[in-house]
């Protein structure tokens, strides 16, 4: 078979990879695991699992019988209390109102983020159906299904998870810079239920199966061409050493547990917001930090460009000689390392079906938990 021929072709039809992601392959993170799954790392599906739950609960980041960290108690309408995507289930609605026994959020007092002459709520801020545009300089006009969603159809803006920039968060997706066409058939996937997650409990999957249901073509198309018409920007500071702040999961994602401490790194990518609190008001120019064990990018520049002696192929060959997209097929460089292992796990484990899929599947298969470390974190490193 010539791949250099099949991947150009899938190229000009849809993607083949994750959203941002090349060929790694799933295997047991050091962590702890999900109950779902026993073999998904949680550093990747950073869910809730309660107190107590596998692989250290709330805490997450330890072994398993770990200690325990308190469960996700939920924001505003089900809204992760960090302004995450919401649970799995869990409605999206507007910030003024919050669950049963808890206050309405602050709709008076406006909140403010450094070099932005803008100001917005608590309550605007924890809303699905807006977004906080503290820089609406720094892009296009945003079209009314990303600035706005679509309530009729119970489809959240797109710019509340994804940002007015398309930079993301580790929860969701950087779709900044992705081939509008490569976004058009993931929607789709996910409309035909090609497309979910391994962990059932990752809110921002289970969002999107929804939005890929309601949103309608032309607004779909709309939200295509925006995101792809931004160029994505470095996002990701990478940062190699042994040890790392000890973290639990919140709202789909890593968070610095305060005066935790440190402990051994491992075969774990831990990516964790530069700073909480701008990251909570959804600053969109507030990145994050990915740290990776000491090595990796060496070792993982060297699976990505050569394919590690038969371990997998060039990932270039598909992806570009920059890494950086050819055709539909999607830039794999500077993006967040967390979601790209969950996308090509989600593959092998035949949680996404979409087409050309089938494509990834051999080059995932011999891959092992640190050769997937070691690509994400040499890819994450890259400048976008």
């Amino acid at each position: 078979m010539n791949l250099r021929r099949l991947c150009w072709t899938a190229s000009v039809a849809v993607a083949i990879a994750a959203m941002g992601m090349l060929g790694v392959a799933v295997a047991q993170d050091q962590g702890g695991a999900s109950s779902s799954a026993p073999s998904l790392p949680i550093w990747a599906y950073p869910v809730n699992v309660g107190r107590g739950g596998p692989g250290g609960g709330g805490r997450g980041n330890r072994g398993p019988g770990g200690p325990g960290g308190p469960g996700n108690p939920g924001g505003p309408n089900g809204a992760a209390p960090n302004g995450g995507a919401p649970a799995a289930g869990a409605p999206a609605g507007g910030g003024a109102g919050r669950g049963p026994g808890r206050a309405p959020l602050d709709n008076v007092t406006q909140k403010h983020v450094p070099d932005s002459t803008q100001g917005f709520t608590a309550a605007y801020i924890a809303d699905l159906y807006s977004v906080p545009d503290w820089f609406p300089d720094t892009h296009p006009a945003m079209p009314d299904v990303v600035a706005h969603g679509d309530h009729a159809n119970n489809v959240p803006a797109c710019g509340y998870c994804h940002l007015p920039n398309g930079q993301g968060r580790p929860e969701n997706e950087s779709v900044a810079g992705l081939p509008a066409g490569y976004i058009l058939q993931q929607l789709s996937d996910f409309k035909n239920d090609l497309r979910k997650s391994s962990e059932p409990r990752m809110g921002s999957v289970a969002l999107m199966v929804r939005i890929g249901k309601g949103v309608s073509e032309d607004e779909a198309k709309a939200a295509a061409e925006y995101f792809s018409s931004i160029k994505l920007q470095p996002w990701i500071r990478v940062v190699e050493t042994d040890t790392v702040p000890v973290t639990r999961p919140n709202g789909g994602m890593l968070n610095v547990v305060e005066d935790g401490g440190k402990e051994p790194i491992g075969d774990r990518v831990i990516e964790v917001p530069e700073n909480l609190e701008q990251t909570e008001l959804r600053n969109s120019k507030s990145g994050f930090v990915a740290y990776v064990p000491k090595g990796s990018l060496a070792r993982g520049k060297a699976l990505v460009m050569t394919g590690g002696n038969g371990k997998t192929i060039r990932c270039t060959i598909c992806h570009g000689a920059d890494l950086k997209g050819l055709g539909n097929v999607p830039s794999i460089a500077g993006r967040s390392p967390s979601q790209m292992t969950r996308q090509i796990i989600d593959i092998q484990n035949g949680a996404r079906n979409g087409p050309y899929t089938q494509l990834m599947k051999e080059p995932v298969r011999q891959l092992d938990n640190k050769d997937i470390v070691d690509i994400v974190s040499y890819l994450a490193s890259l400048q976008p």
